[in-house]
């Protein structure tokens, strides 16, 4: 429990003590249902007019918990249960706000670079606040947070590893470290910077996809075409794509681990050069050619998987390639290679586990939400983001962090993270799994900030913000059913 004098706001600058009375600092944030320009709507004191008894249904307005409070460790109801009316149907939402020591981010970075190898741990002013994990099509992936960082190490390291999430979920850019890797500035939506440079491009694909999907553009153009990429690097000649358009052997060699004809495993280490190797000249990767099919004069095309390394060569009397300019005849699909790239992001995804006794603020038989979620009778939203619910046990969840209202998260110096959570199910279902049905308030006294009697403070005032663009309305969850709860 909290202590927090008179005039003062805590530790957390989430709650203050106002006149003996304590009140939430951010102002509840309210979804209208309409789409965003961009801008985050206005900050609006709650009573500043009546009601005029206009119906106020679900379809028009969604009451996040941002901003709502909490009823942590949740002994009581959660602070808004509210009943409002999409499509006809009588729903609930259980908005609160979760204290989750059991939380993380997993980061996506678009990027043909190497970051740094698997399970490296990733830093913030010195402290691991996660690891490197594995790679995937163009991006390279991070762990952050978790319970061991958060309050398994020391204080510093948790508190480091708190303020990182905080920073990270509510839109800010951060400074990490990777051992033996790279330095990286990241913000959720924004490009990456790697070791001081902006990243533009994911790549269009590995070495092979890039050949198959531009086999036929070379075709008469050059010779040979080698796509230099970390993971599987191409060679038309050999590639399936060029047997099949009648592309010519040309005797190349190249200095790697053969997969397949065409396709070359390990020409380099990884790096932060052509292709995501360590490359800085393309023609360390091949061996000599072979007489019997390369002549002087035979043209070769070298370029990365972003088409950001390009380079041209002709083969000389001795059979040595020698580069020369790039003819204009190739620029266009060097271009072409570029256009097909997608711009490169960071992606952050807030992960948690409702658990615990977040639950029992929803209702009196915890384990009945687990199973109402599990069978999809109960959407789970966070700041009215749709999540990604994980199979298996409890209500554990991802959430892209774009989609939520900026500022979404905060924080208490467990060290653990608070992020909103919202439940919605049809009113029936609420009552079937065991809600508590005495503490349902209309959607209008919610809009009107009026906290339900459970709740142990009120509310600073509103801030109404729009829809994500492409995004669904939160209530939304399809058609109410008969719900499978245990009896």
């Amino acid at each position: 429990m909290c202590y927090i004098a008179e005039g003062r706001s805590g530790a957390c600058d989430r709650y203050a003590n106002e006149d003996g009375q304590l009140v939430r600092l951010d102002p509840l944030t309210i979804i209208e249902n309409r789409e965003s320009a961009g801008g985050e709507g206005d900050l609006v004191p709650f009573l500043d007019r009546e009601w005029d008894g206009d119906l106020i249904t679900g379809e028009e307005h969604f009451v996040t918990a941002v901003g709502a409070g909490t009823t942590y460790p949740d002994y009581k109801p959660a602070p808004f249960i509210v009943a409002s009316e999409y499509r006809g149907a009588d729903m609930v939402t259980i908005v609160t706000e979760g204290i989750f020591s059991y939380c993380g981010a997993k980061v996506k970075i678009d990027t043909d670079r190497h970051l740094g190898p698997e399970c490296a741990p990733v830093r913030v002013d010195g402290e691991p606040i996660g690891h490197v994990t594995t790679s995937e099509y163009g991006s390279q992936m991070l762990s952050l947070g978790g319970v061991h960082h958060l309050t398994g190490g020391s204080k510093k390291e948790g508190r480091i590893t708190c303020a990182s999430l905080l920073a990270l979920c509510n839109g800010a850019a951060i400074d990490v470290t990777i051992d033996g890797g790279a330095d990286l500035t990241i913000a959720a939506g924004q490009a990456p910077i790697v070791n001081g440079q902006r990243e533009e491009r994911m790549r269009v694909g590995c070495g092979s996809a890039t050949v198959g999907m531009f086999a036929a553009q070379w075709q008469g153009l050059v010779d040979e075409v080698v796509v230099v990429d970390d993971h599987i690097t191409g060679v038309m000649s050999e590639h399936q794509a060029g047997k099949v358009i009648g592309w010519e052997p040309t005797g190349i060699k190249i200095l790697g681990r053969r997969s397949t004809p065409g396709r070359y495993f390990q020409v380099a280490e990884p790096g932060t050069g052509w292709g995501g190797t360590d490359l800085t000249d393309p023609l360390t990767i091949l061996g000599d050619w072979n007489p019997k099919q390369a002549r002087p004069g035979m043209t070769l095309l070298m370029v990365s998987t972003t088409g950001e390394n390009a380079a041209y060569y002709e083969l000389n009397d001795d059979l040595i390639p020698v580069q020369q300019d790039m003819p204009d005849r190739l620029r266009p699909s060097v271009a072409r290679i570029e256009e097909n790239c997608e711009p490169a992001l960071t992606s952050v995804l807030f992960m948690a586990g409702a658990g615990g006794s977040l639950r029992s603020g929803v209702t009196e038989n915890p384990v009945r939400l687990t199973r109402s979620v599990q069978s999809a009778l109960t959407r789970v939203t966070v700041g009215g983001a749709p999540v990604l619910m994980w199979p298996g046990g409890g209500i554990t969840f991802m959430a892209d962090v774009t989609q939520m209202p900026k500022n979404a998260f905060g924080y208490v110096p467990t060290p653990a993270l608070v992020a909103p959570i919202e439940f919605t199910m049809s009113a029936a279902d609420y009552a079937a799994l065991g809600g508590h049905m005495d503490y349902v308030v209309p959607l209008a006294e919610a809009l009107k900030g009026m906290p339900g009697r459970q709740s142990d403070h009120v509310l600073s005032g509103r801030r109404t913000v729009a829809r994500q663009q492409r995004a669904p309305w939160p209530v939304e969850g399809g058609t109410p059913r008969t719900p499978k709860v245990a009896e």
